[in-house]
């Protein structure tokens, strides 16, 4: 949160999602982790590769909102990055790390900011402007999307 509290920016609640994910793949062994729930669909593993792309992509957009830049905010084709670099084949302990490693990162970056930084914004790929406080929540609740598709995943890979 910035130093007043007024942007409802939760830095706690940014960094809790480590440990949500953390829990939803504790106990699943690496079969599990790599079973697709279906021809075409990404598997436990292949979601946190995805997560962890996420994660690189909106720390570049905080940045360049913090920066003022005036380029367009960008996107990323999210299946041909987890097929490009095989993504199935990522241990899930090392994109868990790299994951939480950018979260900390970031979480430093937060408490520096002041509530002006927060409301600073930015034109994201589909031509809308978000403010920073924005991207940041979009990107906790993206992950709570994501946790959904792990537990429905769980229960599709358990079934077989």
């Amino acid at each position: 949160m910035s130093g007043s509290g007024i942007l409802n920016v939760d830095i706690q609640l940014y960094l809790s999602v480590y440990d949500q994910l953390k829990l939803a793949v504790a106990g699943l062994d690496e079969e599990q982790l790599k079973r697709k729930e279906a021809p075409g669909k990404w598997s436990i593993t292949e979601v946190l590769a995805h997560l962890a792309d996420h994660n690189i992509v909106v720390s570049f957009r905080i940045r360049e909102i913090l920066a003022g830049s005036d380029k367009i905010l960008p996107g990323f084709a999210q299946d041909p990055w987890v097929e490009g670099q095989r993504a199935n084949e990522s241990g899930v302990s090392d994109l868990l790390d790299a994951y939480a490693a950018l979260l900390q990162y970031n979480a430093v970056l937060f408490r520096r900011l002041t509530e002006a930084d927060w409301e600073k914004t930015g034109v994201n790929f589909k031509g809308e402007t978000v403010t920073l406080a924005s991207v940041v929540n979009a990107f906790t609740a993206h992950v709570q999307t994501h946790l959904g598709q792990i537990e429905r995943i769980k229960t599709v890979v358990a079934a077989v």
